[in-house]
């Protein structure tokens, strides 16, 4: 059974950084399609970065320049850095990959395995 665990999250100030851990098994991360999902309450699931199989990355506009997605293939492990945090980042943080595809996708509907999360909050 294919299992994402979720870990780093926690409580920092504005401005602050932040390195979130995905821990896959049953999976090969390497050459999958990989994205960090958030979500806060009473709000939409919204995509944050992803990562292609082929190493293309992309992010949502609010993160841009300030979350970093990577991979450690060794230890089959998804990692989001996020710097520069704002209050507005916070939220229920998920690791999020899919088997039918090596692309690059922000849309969470597209993903088949998913983590059971990690808290970030940012306060002012």
């Amino acid at each position: 059974e294919v299992q994402l665990v979720e870990s780093g999250g926690g409580s920092v100030q504005a401005g602050g950084s932040l390195r979130l851990s995905c821990a896959v098994s049953g999976y090969t991360a390497s050459g999958a399609s990989m994205a960090w999902f958030r979500q806060a309450p009473g709000k939409e699931r919204e995509g944050v970065v992803c990562g292609s199989g082929a190493g293309y990355t992309y992010s949502a506009d609010s993160v841009k320049g300030r979350f970093t997605i990577s991979r450690d293939n060794a230890k089959n492990t998804l990692y989001l850095q996020m710097n520069s945090l704002k209050p507005e980042d916070t939220a229920m943080y998920y690791c999020a990959a899919r088997s039918w595809s090596w692309s690059c996708s922000l849309g969470y509907n597209t993903y088949n395995y998913w983590g059971q999360g990690t808290q970030v909050t940012v306060s002012s």
